[in-house]
């Protein structure tokens, strides 16, 4: 794998200088206020209200067809200028004499044909390829430009000392476009370039590859070729090409895109490189044009470690696979990539191999490559991502030969974990698989490498992991994202474990016991999924607050609630539900306490402050408002001389006179009593019935006196006969001190059953409890009466 990143590092050499710019460009183009971008926007001229201070301007993709001084001279800061896709014409480079900070040029794809020259100093970057030029545009100006690092040339046509201004200058990237080179048949151009890292040579198109040039060449490290025509009688012209290049030690790197070949002249290509100093060998965009035979390849030692086929397309009628796939097969190098081909298979090497790097993504390999292959043993790193694999149990087996394997990547592709009845057998040197994008379930975590490190099972299909999971004591990292978990898996089986990326699955309330199993946790994404935002989340919640923000990835954007509804888009760091809610002890604890609390403070209002008899003097009073609302109209419009007639014994008569009747008649309420309102000679009884009669209230003072009084009984038997003739409501009972019931002869039944049905008022002993006595008297006189004296005189 180290390897790999090595040759990846060089062939991308080439890039380093555009790597620069591409952040000198990010740098500024963060700052919208200096950055002004006009591509694409049919600019016919350069306008005149560009703000002073912009510093990257781009105008690319228009049709500009001339630069004059004044376009640019008030830009003093400018510092990149895109001109590419124009239709300019001629360039005179003092139009930028006044931008002393212009470091990067592009005029590339325009209809340039000559160039006045000026020393832009400042200009690393500067791009005149695809234009008109019939030779190269190269001024002895140039040879001021010291801190150049790109250059991008085109010409028709020459001449060996066109390049000699800029000798001295050691380039990064030179470009030369050829798109429009022309020279006779058998004739043969020279050209001295002397310093640079990387040269890219683009060719005309749909042209067989005719160039015949003597380039001399320095400090070359990085060689491309564009556009590549060939066929079997023109092979040996390239391969005259490259041999100028190819004699000294420092050109490590090549890449040839858009090849178009024979099969035959692809191998002899091959062979001519084999004892050649390159290392890394790239080719994009191959066509292999004629039909495919067996060609002899002599597997000589060779300096060639990496070999890189991306894209092969096979236009052809008769193929042999084994001519094809033998060629690549038998190689004696470190490094193999073929990737987006037709390929169905590769051979097993025949003798022991020198591979340690293979990437065959993007093909359509099955399960049956390298079945049995033990020509294998220094491989270190396989990639079959995006290939037709289906069965997890044979790739496993494929690697069992191969005991050097470190890294495999079998990723985007068909594999199952169905149960097999043999054990899944494993290269036990795997470190890092790669298992993504498949169609695998739970049983997958009992056929993994036992001594993996890094696993990547995200986008598949796993729901759960088992409990009897194979212990992977040395698993580090674990990638199950986008998978459809509930919960997150405990760390038994995986005590080494240190990362784990969770997201965009199922969990709705994670167990909160997490952390406490997973000590060596140093990084967790369980962001985007459905959480529910109930009691059960709170513990797991708190448990996040705990840890470092740097151990939670994405906290706290992308945890968010999903349920209930009323909390969804709502992040968990603000959800938040009390400890009562969610502790059932705790909720039954806080009840039977307020419970308690509550029966302490009743239990004092009743034996200290006598609460009952308030709540019953309130409901009595409550009650006799509303019916005092509620008397009918018809009994309102009747006529009586009283407001009450009271009944007592004469032994309470102390407190009627000095209590009950000084309180009544100090608010207007007219009172009837016996010894002042009954009328003489009239019988005891008649004056009963009358005052009763004419009176709109009776009160009757009950005490165990009133019981022993038979005239009281009376009274209180027309009161309660009138009750029930009239259908009023007129009595009212005090109960000035409290009758046992065994005083009360049975032939009083009427006063037993009223007090039994009826509700009485009871005088309180407590001067304090009198107003609520008093204003429950009074209650039930709050009404308009109209009064009628004896001598049937009108009052109120």
């Amino acid at each position: 794998m180290t390897q790999d990143k090595e040759s990846i590092i060089r062939h991308a050499c080439f890039l380093n200088f555009m790597a620069l710019i591409v952040g000198v460009l990010i740098q500024f183009s963060d700052e919208s206020k200096f950055a002004v971008d006009l591509s694409k926007t049919g600019l016919t001229h350069v306008p005149k209200d560009l703000p002073a201070h912009v510093q990257v301007l781009d105008m690319s993709q228009n049709s500009i067809s001339e630069l004059q001084t004044p376009d640019f001279s008030f830009l003093s800061g400018l510092k990149v200028l895109r001109l590419s896709h124009n239709r300019i014409q001629r360039l005179d480079f003092s139009v930028f004499k006044f931008n002393q900070d212009l470091e990067y040029l592009d005029l590339s794809h325009n209809h340039l044909q000559n160039v006045s020259c000026y020393p832009v100093v400042s200009l690393k970057h500067l791009d005149l390829s695809f234009n008109d030029f019939s030779t190269l545009p190269v001024c002895v100006e140039f040879a001021m430009l010291v801190q150049l690092d790109f250059l991008g040339l085109s010409a028709v046509k020459f001449q060996q000392f066109d390049l000699l201004p800029i000798a001295h200058i050691h380039l990064n990237y030179l470009l030369l476009d050829l798109g429009k080179y022309y020279v006779k048949e058998e004739e043969t151009e020279n050209l001295q370039i002397l310093n640079t890292n990387t040269l890219h040579f683009i060719f005309p198109t749909n042209t067989l590859f005719s160039i015949q040039m003597n380039i001399q060449v320095n400090t070359l490290v990085y060689l491309q070729l564009t556009n590549i025509n060939l066929d079997n009688k023109n092979c040996h012209v390239l391969m005259d090409f490259l041999l100028e290049f190819t004699r000294g030690p420092t050109l490590i790197n090549m890449t040839l895109n858009h090849l178009g070949t024979t099969w035959k002249c692809l191998v002899s290509v091959f062979q001519f490189l084999w004892s050649k100093p390159v290392e890394y060998l790239n080719i994009y965009n191959l066509t292999i044009v004629e039909n495919i035979y067996e060609e002899d390849f002599t597997y000589s030692a060779t300096a060639l470690k990496a070999l890189k086929i991306e894209h092969i397309k096979k236009r052809h009628l008769l193929f042999s696979q084994t001519a094809l796939y033998r060629v690549f097969a038998e190689m004696n190098i470190m490094m193999l990539t073929i990737s987006d081909t037709d390929f169905i298979h590769m051979l097993c090497p025949q003798a022991s191999s020198t591979f340690q790097f293979l990437n065959f993504t993007q093909n359509v390999f099955t399960d049956s490559v390298f079945e049995n292959c033990s020509t294998l043993g220094r491989l270190e790193t396989l990639i079959l991502q995006r290939n037709g694999l289906q069965n997890l149990f044979k790739v496993a087996l494929m690697t069992k030969d191969m005991p050097s394997l470190e890294v495999l990547d079998v990723s985007r592709n068909l594999l199952e974990s169905r149960s097999y009845k043999g054990d899944c057998i494993w290269v036990e040197s795997i470190v890092v698989l790669n298992l993504s994008s498949n169609v695998l379930t739970d049983s997958v975590f009992r056929c993994l490498p036992p001594k993996v490190k890094i696993l990547d099972l995200h986008n598949n299909r796993i729901t759960n992991i088992p409990k009897d999971v194979t212990h992977l004591e040395a698993l580090q990292e674990l990638n199950i994202a986008f998978n459809s978990l509930t919960d997150l898996p405990g760390c038994g089986p995986f005590s080494s474990l240190s990362v784990l990326i969770i997201d965009h699955n199922s969990l709705s309330h994670p167990s909160a016991d997490f952390f406490q199993s997973c000590h060596k946790i140093r990084s967790i994404n369980a962001g985007n999924n459905p959480f529910q935002c109930t009691c059960e989340l709170r513990e797991f919640v708190k448990n996040l607050g705990q840890v470092s923000s740097e151990v939670i990835e994405g906290w706290p954007d992308s945890y968010k609630c999903d349920y209930p509804e009323g909390a969804k888009g709502t992040l968990l760091k603000d959800f938040h539900l009390s400890p009562l809610s969610c502790n059932t002890t705790l909720l039954i604890v806080t009840i039977g306490a307020t419970m308690l609390v509550l029966t302490a403070i009743v239990t004092f209002l009743c034996l200290y402050l006598d609460l009952p008899w308030y709540l019953r003097m309130v409901c009595q009073w409550t009650q006799t408002r509303r019916r005092a609302r509620n008397v009918p109209i018809e009994e309102l419009k009747a006529t009586f001389q009283y407001h009450a007639f009271i009944s007592y014994s004469e032994q309470d008569s102390a407190w009627v006179k000095n209590e009950l009747v000084p309180c009544l008649e100090k608010d207007n309420i007219q009172i009837c009593l016996h010894e002042r309102n009954f009328v003489p000679g009239k019988s005891i009884v008649e004056n009963i019935i009358n005052c009763i009669e004419k009176s709109y209230k009776s009160i009757f003072v009950l005490s165990p006196n009133f019981v022993q009084s038979e005239w009281c009984h009376y009274e209180l038997y027309f009161a309660h006969h009138n009750l029930f003739h009239e259908g009023s409501n007129n009595l009212i009972l005090i109960l000035l001190e409290p009758i046992p019931q065994n005083i009360i002869p049975s032939k009083y039944h009427k006063l037993r059953a009223l007090m039994a049905h009826r509700t009485y008022l009871e005088w309180p002993v407590e001067k304090s409890k009198h107003g609520l006595f008093w204003a429950n008297i009074r209650a039930a006189f709050n009404v308009e009466l109209t009064l009628v004296a004896a001598n049937s005189d009108m009052e109120t």
